[in-house]
């Protein structure tokens, strides 16, 4: 097929570089413009778009595509059987999704309609979902509510984070598309309506998503904690300063809640029910990252000290 790649993320690259290795003839590639980043803001690359120079693809980079008719000639120009997009990082106006004769096809990292928006690996995990998966679907007007076209399941383990989880669900992504490409050209899927009633939303991440109230159990703690990695992580306060928690794991004793209890060189935190949650990695602000035993020697939490405060 003759196709129009919008893409931005690590997570849409498989997926470009598949497209390739199948024989797809990949047109052009969408990806964000280049973005100021980190402390010198020197312009950063998008990984999309390094994979395209790869592969000696064509690359643009519109600020807008709504209303850029020269974006809109080069398209129609193009005249492709489909666009396909993995987390391009934008709306598709109606005049894309009317252009190719399959559609605008969009992988997403979740079994639709469970975790529709922009972070539903995040989501997955924070919530404690043991299996999760990848969709490609027919991209329509809505916020992920396009019929379906294929799903792949992929279990999601007890030490599983988003930092795991991710490359995995991109690789079977990829294949997958290559299959959806295959069936739609032949006329073996038979697209399916999403069931709204059994939508959840993934709702992109902000820096509060990531401050930890110890009233759950310690489990849905350490799944928001396994769920938010790299960012916005899992944070509370110690001593009026921010406390990250790296890594943690549940444990039997009961400690009142938000409230710090040495046990030899553990270091636990109440949290609600008869258990506690045993951190095992912390980094203060302005700190290096560190063993809670460090953690104990270091700053000696007293008795009924609290987190939070």
């Amino acid at each position: 097929m003759d196709l129009v790649f919008c893409g931005t993320p690590q997570f849409a690259v498989p997926t470009l570089e598949k497209l390739v290795a199948a024989g797809h003839r990949v047109r052009l590639v969408v990806t964000q413009p280049d973005r100021p980043k980190g402390r010198g803001m020197e312009l950063a690359i998008s990984p999309v778009k390094n994979a395209a120079a790869s592969l000696n693809l064509p690359i643009t980079q519109p600020d807008r595509i709504k209303t850029n008719s020269e974006f809109q000639a080069r398209l129609a120009e193009i005249k492709p059987d489909a666009i396909i997009v993995v987390g391009y990082g934008r709306v598709i106006p109606q005049w894309m999704l009317d252009l190719p004769r399959f559609g605008n096809i969009n992988l997403h990292a979740s079994l639709l309609p469970k975790y529709r928006g922009a972070a539903p690996i995040q989501w997955a995990i924070a919530n404690g979902e043991t299996v999760t998966g990848v969709t490609t679907m027919r991209i329509d007007a809505g916020l992920d509510t396009g019929d379906i076209l294929l799903q792949k399941e992929h279990p999601i383990a007890t030490d599983d984070t988003a930092v795991t989880i991710a490359p995995i669900l991109a690789a079977i992504g990829a294949d997958l598309m290559v299959e959806t490409l295959s069936g739609l050209e032949a006329g073996t899927i038979d697209p399916r309506p999403q069931d709204s009633s059994q939508a959840t939303l993934a709702p992109i991440l902000n820096k509060e998503d990531g401050l930890i109230d110890f009233s759950p159990s310690a489990q849905e703690i350490l799944n928001r904690l396994r769920g938010f990695q790299p960012w916005p992580g899992a944070y509370t306060k110690f001593r009026g300063k921010q406390l990250h928690i790296l890594r943690a794991q549940p444990a039997s004793e009961a400690v009142p809640l938000a409230e710090l209890r040495i046990s030899g060189d553990r270091l636990l935190v109440g949290c609600s029910g008869k258990n506690s949650l045993e951190l095992l990695e912390l980094q203060l602000e302005g700190k290096k990252r560190t063993p809670a035993r460090d953690f104990i020697h270091g700053y000696r939490p007293a008795v009924g000290e609290k987190l939070g405060g």
